[in-house]
């Protein structure tokens, strides 16, 4: 077992100080339940520590990454990223799944792969780096592994087209579509220009590297747009 998290370091990059730590972040109560002569605890309350640290440390990088976002705004960005679906692709891309211990029950019941124990389980290493090395390692992780994702949009612009969405249905003002305006750039560097319709009426615009991203911000805009008209002295 002590290979398997030597193997574990060696991936990420970090030598923690106290493997146990790392250990137990990495055990689901099922697995302690079934190693009860065992000296070792579950990594819930990591988990709960972990969380806290998380979202503190992309709270910082939010408020210095965008100075121009109110606190809404940056309150939507922060939940887009630390949710569950973002931690599970987080802990997938670094392989977390294959390191959980897990009771045979839970194992056989496919709990290996089961989004809310990998968000835990990210998180409950995101406890233990801090208790095991502090907040300065835990913001070096973030800026290493988990960063440059949310630096490439895709997780912060994850809700805005949803968002927009359930605006236009509330108030009931009309179908809701995209179109890309335009295609520039060499095929290296692709830029996108998607624009919103809503009942036939162009709205906002976004510019992205794909038509995705595109259309995200340009949802953004159009709430933005919309947002202003409701509150116009705002």
């Amino acid at each position: 077992m002590a290979g398997k998290f030597e193997m574990l370091m060696r991936g990420i990059g970090i030598t923690f100080n106290n493997v146990n730590l790392l250990k137990q972040a990495f055990t689901h109560a099922s697995y302690r339940n079934e190693h009860r002569g065992e000296a070792m605890q579950d990594n819930e309350r990591l988990e709960f520590l972990g969380d806290a640290v998380l979202e503190l440390l992309i709270s910082e990088y939010l408020y210095k990454r965008y100075p121009q976002l109110p606190e809404g705004e940056l309150t939507r960005m922060r939940a887009a990223i630390v949710c569950e679906p973002s931690l599970v692709r987080f802990a997938t891309k670094l392989s977390f799944d294959k390191y959980v211990r897990l009771g045979r029950g839970e194992e056989l019941s496919g709990g290996r792969k089961r989004p809310a124990l990998l968000a835990d389980v990210f998180e409950a290493f995101m406890g233990a780096l801090y208790l095991d090395q502090g907040l300065e390692s835990v913001k070096e992780f973030l800026d290493t592994h988990i960063l440059p994702d949310i630096d490439n949009v895709h997780v912060l612009l994850a809700d805005y087209k949803t968002m927009l969405q359930e605006l236009v249905q509330r108030d009931g003002i009309g179908p809701l579509s995209y179109r890309i305006l335009e295609e520039r750039g060499p095929a290296h560097h692709r830029e996108f220009v998607a624009q919103v319709m809503i009942d036939g009426k162009p709205y906002g615009e976004g510019i992205g590297r794909s038509k995705k991203e595109a259309e995200q911000r340009a949802a953004q805009a159009t709430i933005t747009m919309l947002t202003q008209k409701e509150n116009p002295t705002s």
